[in-house]
């Protein structure tokens, strides 16, 4: 096996986990939708969902953060290009890779806040308000796809001018 196949292999492993942090990023946004919908109509009739904003509340932080690995492959985020595109080649090869640094550093700093976070959720038994579902994973899973978007900007830095993923 070559070194080059063994970073093919690699690549598809990140854009396999990209894409399944979408999925579940993609039915958190569905579970919302639903139960807002139950929501609305259970309290027509008088039924309201017991623990709504609870499902909301955690449903919205899966779907922020299992989305951020995916727009940051797409390169989806949004960018000042006046400026950027005022430089020349050089300038903007060096302020690109200065920013993927930043970005690297910022991102780990991120997932290491949000384990230590998770870890304190876990060690104190915090839950949510009205269902008390406990909530020491939400800071986890964020920590994860921290850790993929590391992946994907160390990705990104080792690729210049390469597309991990294309939007569809």
């Amino acid at each position: 096996m070559s070194p080059l196949s063994g970073a093919s292999a690699r690549t598809g492993f990140l854009r396999r986990v990209i894409h399944g942090m979408a999925v579940v990023g993609g039915l958190a946004v569905l579970g919302i939708i639903l139960v807002t919908v139950a929501d609305v109509i259970g309290r027509r009739c008088g039924l309201p969902v017991r623990g709504a904003y609870d499902l909301v509340r955690v449903l919205g932080a899966i779907a922020m953060v299992c989305a951020l690995p995916l727009t940051k492959a797409v390169k989806g985020h949004i960018a000042i290009e006046y400026f950027f595109l005022k430089l020349r080649p050089r300038g903007r090869a060096v302020t690109d890779t200065l920013m993927r640094l930043v970005l690297l550093l910022l991102f780990s700093l991120l997932a290491w806040q949000f384990v230590l976070q998770g870890n304190a959720f876990f060690e104190s038994g915090e839950v949510t308000t009205t269902l008390h579902m406990p909530m020491f994973w939400v800071p986890w899973l964020a920590a994860a796809a921290c850790v993929v978007t590391v992946g994907v900007t160390l990705w990104h830095l080792l690729h210049p001018g390469r597309s991990l993923l294309r939007p569809r």
